[in-house]
Formats: structure tokens, C-alpha cells, sequence
């Protein structure tokens, strides 16, 4: 074999183990879909509780997905309507965790660390008893604290009740194009949202980028996402939609169990980012600091929203 042909068979060799190597990063993350403060009896356009409900545990089923619905129990589960809402998605075959009884926020002066604890308690005398049902808790506003001893004691605390902290690493602003969404509908009801919706799903493809490039840069690895998303209208409209286009982009979906059993969301970081992503906690953690691209992760949608403003919206 002459000194051409070898190089030549080497470097199609190199290529071939690059080109493999680099598939398999590709096809290989994945990401859990979980649902916060749900089930929600609050009156929508366009879709009732009990539609907007059906509507995600439809665009689940579509697309094969088993994901984890977060109970705020004052919004609906209390109710017996709300409590069959609920039941609903542990019968569909998902999972069902604590977001508390009234959703209130640890950061708060006014709320201690007892009163806190009870919200965890009296929401579970109230979900433990649905199908699906999971001793995971979801931190309201994923906020741990305002002072060391919020933390911890909360740490301690669920520990000693055999709690799974629910972490979250793919932080979404569903939140804030949900409001923007209902805003339009109740000035138009007839209103041409595909804006929106497209505003929405360019939304979570980037923070999903973003935090899987963060994973990489924290892990070496791409570590099973754990996405964050609400109980709301807009979910209700284009779930479907958000699952078709992670398809598009090569991802796997997995159950949240699978995903929590990853080492890293074993972790507890000492610094947390407030309302964020554990990735991001893990950042200030180790000191990164301002990353490059951090803005866009911790804007709330700010970016989304001007962008739909030049549209006239």
C-alpha cells in the first residue's frame, strides 16, 4: 500500500469515528417532560379547565411521552373536580408530585420555615392517594430560601419524609408567553396568535440549547434534561407542537423517574441561582459567573415579549 492509499484509509477512519462519535452526542439527550401547578380551574379563552387539561394529556399520548404533573393543590385538586383532573393524568400512566397546597415562596419574609413544610403536608393528604403518585416535591418559584437556615432546614426536612427534591435543568419562561397569549385573546378573542406560537416555540428551542451546551460545559456530558413547564393555556394549544419539535431536533424523550436517577440531580449546590435551573446553580456554585449567553437564560422571557411588541402585540 502506497503512502496515499494509508493516509487516505486513515483519515476516512478519523472521519468515520468523528462522524459516529458525534451522532451519538446527538441522538443521545434526552429530556423529561414535567408540568407545575396543575391541574387549574381558572376560566381561559379558547379552552375550558377540563379541555385545556385533555388537550396536554392528548398531545402526551401522540407523541408516547409519560411525563410528571407538579400539584398545586388550592388550584383544583382540592376540588372534586379538580381532584378528577388530576387523577386523570396518574390514570393516563404519568407521574404525580407535591408543588405545595397555595404555591408560596421561601424567599419570603413572611413565610417560615414551618408554615412551608405544612404546605408540603397538607398537599400530600390530598394527592397521595391518586394513581401515579410520587414522594417528589417541586420547590415553589424553584426557590430553596432566603437564609441558610431555610435551606437546610428544608433539606433536612425532606430527607427525613423520604422526598426526592424534583430539580429542574431546562428552566422555561412558559410562564410569561402564557400571559402575553391570554392578554391577546381577551382583547381580540378572534386574534391571529401564531406569533405566539411561534415566538413560544423559538422560546424553548434556545433555552433548550442553551442548557444542553451548560451540561457540557458543567458535566462533559449531556445529562438527561428536565424540563419545566406550566398547566396552562398555552401548553394546551401547542404541547403538541413543543414534543414534534424536539423530534425535529434529534431528542429522546424519557420518563422523569429515569431522568431524576441521574447522578447530577443527586447534587445540592451550596449556591443556588433563585428560580432557576439547577445547571445555573451549579455555575455560580463553581464560580463561572456570567457565562457567555447567560442573559437569555435568566431574562424571563424579556426577549420573546419586545420581539412580539414590534409585532404589534
Amino acid at each position: 500500500m502506497n503512502l496515499f492509499c494509508h493516509l487516505t484509509r486513515a483519515a476516512s477512519t478519523v472521519f468515520l469515528s468523528a462522524f459516529i462519535s458525534l451522532a451519538a452526542n446527538v441522538s443521545a439527550q434526552t429530556v423529561a417532560i414535567t408540568i407545575d401547578d396543575g391541574p387549574d380551574l381558572e376560566q381561559t379563552p379558547r379552552l375550558s379547565p377540563a379541555q385545556r387539561n385533555q388537550a396536554m394529556l392528548n398531545a402526551l399520548a401522540k407523541h408516547g411521552v409519560s411525563a410528571a404533573l407538579f400539584v398545586t393543590a388550592d388550584y383544583a385538586a382540592k376540588e372534586p373536580a379538580g381532584y378528577a383532573l388530576a387523577k386523570a393524568w396518574g390514570d393516563a400512566g404519568h407521574a404525580i408530585g407535591n408543588h405545595s397546597m397555595s404555591h408560596p415562596d421561601l424567599h419570603s419574609d413572611k413565610v417560615s420555615l414551618a408554615q412551608y413544610q405544612q404546605e408540603i403536608l397538607d398537599c400530600d393528604a390530598i394527592i397521595s392517594t391518586l394513581p401515579g403518585y410520587q414522594k417528589w416535591y417541586r420547590y415553589t418559584y424553584l426557590r430553596e430560601g432566603n437564609t441558610p437556615e431555610k435551606r437546610d432546614g428544608m433539606r433536612d426536612f425532606l430527607k427525613q419524609k423520604s422526598y426526592r427534591n424534583a430539580y429542574v435543568s431546562l428552566d422555561t419562561s412558559d410562564w410569561r408567553l402564557n400571559e402575553k397569549l391570554i392578554a391577546v385573546l381577551k382583547k381580540n378573542p378572534e386574534a391571529d396568535v401564531t406569533p405566539v406560537k411561534l415566538a413560544y416555540l423559538a422560546h424553548i428551542r434556545q433555552r433548550a440549547e442553551a442548557y444542553r451546551a451548560l451540561s457540557w460545559q458543567l458535566q462533559g456530558r449531556d445529562i438527561p434534561q428536565v424540563l419545566l413547564m406550566h398547566h396552562n393555556l398555552i401548553n394546551a394549544l401547542w404541547l403538541d407542537d413543543v414534543l414534534a419539535q424536539f423530534k425535529i431536533m434529534g431528542w429522546k424523550f424519557v420518563t422523569p423517574a429515569a431522568a431524576f436517577n441521574d447522578p447530577v440531580y443527586q447534587l445540592a449546590p451550596e449556591r443556588e441561582a433563585a428560580g432557576q435551573s439547577l445547571l445555573l446553580s451549579m455555575s455560580r456554585t463553581l464560580g463561572l459567573g456570567k457565562f457567555t449567553g447567560w442573559e437569555r437564560l435568566v431574562d424571563d422571557g424579556d426577549f420573546e415579549i419586545e420581539a412580539l411588541k414590534k409585532q404589534g402585540l
